[in-house]
């Protein structure tokens, strides 16, 4: 398992990376979608610490219970493809440059 994610990390921000160069409307697809993913992001994590403070619970123990989410996993893991895809995207460009 922790092979197939090592793989996985390295090959989906590079069909980002290539999907984005081939097809130009995937390029804002690509950003929309990390966008949408950063609101869920906060919104999930937002509600889960206030949850805590509210139930007054010990935060360092509870608030792992976020990880069980789906969705927090699934909207975090593809704000760091994104991440890696726009760090790519960068690096790229001023490769092309020189």
């Amino acid at each position: 398992m922790s092979i197939i994610i090592v793989v996985f990390i390295i090959l989906i921000p590079l069909l980002m990376l290539c999907s984005a160069w081939l097809f130009e409307p995937f390029k804002h697809v690509i950003a929309g979608g990390a966008v949408a993913c950063a609101y869920v992001f906060g919104v999930i994590t937002s509600l889960a610490v206030y949850k805590i403070l509210r139930d007054d619970t010990v935060f360092m123990t509870n608030i792992h219970s976020v990880f069980t989410n789906k969705l927090f996993l699934f909207t975090g893991a593809y704000l760091g493809a994104y991440g890696i895809y726009a760090l790519l995207q960068c690096f790229l460009k001023g490769l092309r440059s020189d």
